[in-house]
């Protein structure tokens, strides 16, 4: 080895001197120092969730974090890029499908995560909802987002059906969709026609007088909250059986 190349460069040594520690560049406002903290094969979880936790990193940060093979072996961490406001579409997207079904779920229920990464989350649920355990399935249906809770409403199970139903974050529009899906149970039917809030909802009753499975009962019930028009325009596109439109039909001349 010759003596020049066994000294190290002056330059390099000013590098490495003006290079900050690994928790002060976690901190920093240099962009550098942040590119190079987040390539660091030494960032420890709670250097990198103490990075994630800033909200104004670059998006080139992320990427680099992304890259982190050491750093992405941690879940807390890979969790808190996916979720992260400013990570970039093709970082996020790829880590939100790895995770964990409550993980998504809680994804998908945070005011930080944007929008459309959200949506994301509820749809690989909503792709494992067929493969994942009974227990699982009512914890999501009681807890999980409306769209989740709507995906629910279909279950064979009756009582993960009820806990959908009840579920805070259930609208009228995914009722609606799950009472017109051909799949619908009779049971379904029967439970969202009777119950205390969405039996009362104008959308819903027209769309139950357009399913397959209502009552007579309760048909004639909503029936006479419409105008003949009305109800004659919703008995074409039903699939009521002939029997019960034809008593409709008869209710309103009578």
């Amino acid at each position: 080895m010759t003596e020049q190349n066994a000294q190290s460069s002056p330059i390099a040594d000013a590098e490495v001197t003006s290079a900050a520690p690994l928790p002060e560049a976690v901190h920093s406002a240099d962009p550098d120092d942040l590119l190079r903290a987040a390539a660091d094969p030494a960032l420890t979880a709670d250097l990198a969730l103490a990075l994630l936790k800033r909200g104004d990193l670059p998006a080139e940060v992320l990427e680099q974090l992304a890259k982190n093979r050491s750093a992405l072996k941690l879940r807390k961490v890979k969790i808190a890029l996916a979720c992260h406001p400013r990570a970039p579409r093709h970082v996020s997207v790829p880590l939100i499908r790895q995770f964990y079904t409550f993980d998504l779920m809680k994804a998908a229920l945070s005011p930080l995560v944007p929008t459309d990464v959200k949506l994301t989350a509820d749809e690989a649920l909503i792709a494992r909802l067929k493969t994942i355990t009974l227990g699982e399935r009512l914890t999501l249906a009681r807890q999980a987002s409306g769209r989740i809770a709507g995906a629910l409403l279909l279950d064979t199970e009756q009582r993960i059906m009820r806990a959908a139903l009840e579920n805070s974050r259930l609208t009228e529009a995914p009722v609606v969709k799950a009472v017109l899906n051909p799949s619908a149970s009779a049971a379904l039917v029967q439970a969202v026609s009777q119950h205390a809030k969405w039996s009362y909802r104008r959308d819903v009753q027209i769309a139950l007088l357009r399913s397959e499975h209502l009552s007579l009962a309760r048909a004639l019930a909503f029936a006479r909250t419409l105008s003949p028009a009305q109800l004659r325009e919703i008995l074409q596109i039903s699939r009521l059986s002939a029997i019960i439109k034809e008593q409709l039909l008869q209710e309103i001349r009578s």
